[in-house]
């Protein structure tokens, strides 16, 4: 499942807790995607999870660490630079765990999450978007 997580319909994936994830992200870097490694594990908070997006992610000083101001930046990547030519391949680790104990915050996590998914691949000069939700650490 490698290179498969970058092709396929565009939507957010359950990543196999067995599966080793290493290899997909070196493939995504291989076809010059960027590869964004969001780990949730231990986030028991709104602010947490804030600050793992935006290190994450390497946002820009105007993130305004609130769920809109995500969703502006993973819809409007020129903060990016060339960082992610291809495409952007986010691999959200934990994501089990965190579900569980913070599900409000998951749910909208996963809205802004297929906002984005959605965004790019209905855009005709973006980079792709995909999103591996992996239960354990990956």
């Amino acid at each position: 499942m490698t290179l498969d997580a970058l092709s396929g319909p565009p939507a957010p994936r359950v990543w196999p807790a067995d599966e080793p994830l290493e290899p997909a992200l070196a493939a995504a870097r291989g076809a010059g995607w960027a590869t964004v490694l969001l780990e949730l594990e231990g986030v028991r908070s709104k602010a947490a999870l804030m600050d793992r997006c935006e290190r994450a992610f390497g946002l820009p000083g105007w993130f305004g660490r609130n769920w809109d101001a995500l969703a502006d930046c993973l819809t409007d990547l020129s903060w990016a630079g060339p960082a992610g030519g291809a495409g952007w391949l986010v691999a959200v680790t934990g994501w089990g765990g965190f579900a569980r104990a913070r599900a409000r915050d998951a749910g909208v996590l996963l809205e802004v999450l297929e906002g984005a998914v959605e965004f790019w691949a209905e855009s005709d000069a973006g980079p792709g978007f995909r999103v591996l939700l992996v239960e354990g650490r990956g």
